[in-house]
């Protein structure tokens, strides 16, 4: 029986150690979790986010529509459906934004870009990225027609 706890305390002492020298700390006492040792910095809930997004311009959001459509239509075209709805999702936010800036002929193209990217998107989610390319295609000729290009 002696035996016994004799092991068992020499094996806890070189687990002891090896967790030690594992984590490269010096010295090998215990020291008790006293929770986070510095406040994380919250994200900003969506309304904060809502509002950061629509102090960028117009051209702003239309240039990031545009990039991400495109990634979209890259994808799209691979056969990744699944990213392609991502992408397309993300330029949507993007088009929606400066669609509420927009006015005149660049909005109604804007309008018709995020048509076709909630299609694109219900296409994606089905799996059809073919078809959901097709749209993702039609909304970059859109996204470039409200931004003049």
């Amino acid at each position: 029986m002696i035996k016994i706890k004799m092991y068992k305390k020499i094996l806890s002492f070189t687990l002891l150690a090896a967790v030690t020298m594992f984590a490269g700390t010096a010295s090998a006492k215990y020291i008790p979790y006293t929770g986070p040792a510095a406040a994380v910095p919250a994200t900003p809930a969506p309304a904060e986010a809502t509002e950061e997004a629509a102090k960028k311009s117009p051209e702003a959001h239309s240039a990031q529509a545009l990039e991400h459509a495109t990634v979209a239509a890259t994808h799209g075209s691979a056969g990744h459906a699944s990213i392609l709805t991502e992408h397309a999702k993300v330029a949507l936010e993007h088009a929606q934004a400066a669609e509420q800036v927009l006015e005149g002929e660049s909005k109604a193209h804007m309008t018709e870009a995020i048509a076709h990217l909630n299609e694109a998107i219900k296409h994606g989610d089905m799996d059809h990225a073919d078809v959901a390319t097709e749209h993702v295609n039609q909304a970059i000729t859109h996204i470039k027609a409200s931004i003049g290009e």
